[in-house]
């Protein structure tokens, strides 16, 4: 019996063992970790993080209405409860053009703001309206632009109290809907079968296969005008910027392992940041030539979900369960 025990017991550790290297990463690590770790008192995931025009104030929005608060850059936080009496809300995306900020949600939510935060105002919304508020950005004075989680896009000139619908049809169920600086679209289809791109002037929305038998995950516009995307496997793939339809080849920033990906972000034209699952989190300084992973982060006990970089020099990466990564370069190399 005993014999037989030891055996069993052998047989568990190689099989540990096999899983373990299974997982091991051949991704070089990076010289030093830049990002640090805070953890907020809140078991939600957050969705957003947005500034005024002073870079040191700013406001974090995520699931169960949660609204945080920093005026020191983002180093500390104070959560700030909003009257939202019986309401399940989840905050869905933050946008700030100098002291004048917006808020959308789900169920179907507008704030707004014109003194920095100190007080927000509910915007009305038609029932009418296709889907839920998914995202906003601020343009300017008493201007932005909103899109729903059904790929309906308005403008208000006004404040809000008005607002012209941009393109006519909808794109269906989205996963994910993110906006180039030059007012394009791309949207992932809610099961990541296909995606669908729209540009300013054009009255539908535009679909798209995808390229591989990979499910898409997330999809974006990089900073020369390409898109970029991620799929299930932790693949990534760039367009060139002439010919969205161009992808080019498969890139696996860490081919041995099988974290899915979530977000990508560029700090700068060159450098650009992916996050995923389980504290995932890689570094390229070449534009995906080559890559570098935050071992550091690994035990981070979250999900990253988004990655906002507001300047090069500031950023954060946003979690689950309270987790938020600032951007913080200052630390030497080892």
């Amino acid at each position: 019996m005993n014999f037989l025990m030891r055996k069993l017991q052998q047989i568990v550790i190689l099989l540990a063992i096999s899983l373990f290297c299974i997982s091991c990463s051949n991704v070089p690590s990076t010289s030093y970790n830049p990002w640090q770790t805070i953890t907020l008192d809140s078991d939600s995931t957050f969705a957003d993080v947005a500034f005024t025009e002073d870079l040191s104030h700013g406001w974090l929005v995520g699931t169960k209405a949660t609204l945080f608060e920093t005026t020191d850059g983002g180093s500390s936080w104070q959560e700030e409860k909003l009257d939202l009496p019986g309401e399940k809300i989840s905050f869905t995306a933050i946008s700030f053009h100098q002291d004048e900020g917006w808020i959308t949600g789900e169920p179907a939510i507008l704030l707004h703001t014109d003194d920095g935060g100190q007080n927000w105002s509910r915007i009305p919304l038609s029932e009418k309206l296709p889907g839920s508020p998914y995202g906003i950005i601020a343009l300017g004075p008493n201007t932005a632009e909103m899109v729903t989680n059904l790929g309906a896009i308005y403008k208000t000139t006004n404040g809000g109290k008005n607002w012209q619908a941009l393109v006519e049809g909808s794109v269906g169920v989205a996963r994910n809907i993110t906006r180039s600086p030059d007012g394009r679209y791309v949207a992932v289809s809610a099961r990541g079968n296909f995606y669908s791109t729209w540009e300013p002037g054009q009255s539908e929305w535009t679909p798209h296969n995808r390229n591989s038998s990979r499910r898409l995950q997330k999809m974006g516009y990089n900073q020369n005008g390409g898109l970029w995307l991620l799929a299930r496997g932790g693949q990534i793939q760039f367009t060139s910027p002439d010919d969205l339809e161009d992808w080019q080849e498969v890139i696996y920033p860490e081919k041995s392992t099988s974290w899915g990906l979530l977000d990508l972000a560029y700090r700068t034209p060159e450098e650009l940041w992916v996050a995923g699952g389980s504290g995932n989190l890689l570094v390229s300084p070449d534009q995906g030539e080559n890559w570098e992973k935050d071992r550091d982060i690994e035990s981070v006990p979250s999900n990253l979900y988004k990655i906002v970089f507001v300047t090069p020099e500031q950023g954060f990466v946003l979690g689950q369960n309270g987790v938020l990564l600032k951007y913080d370069p200052t630390p030497e190399p080892a």
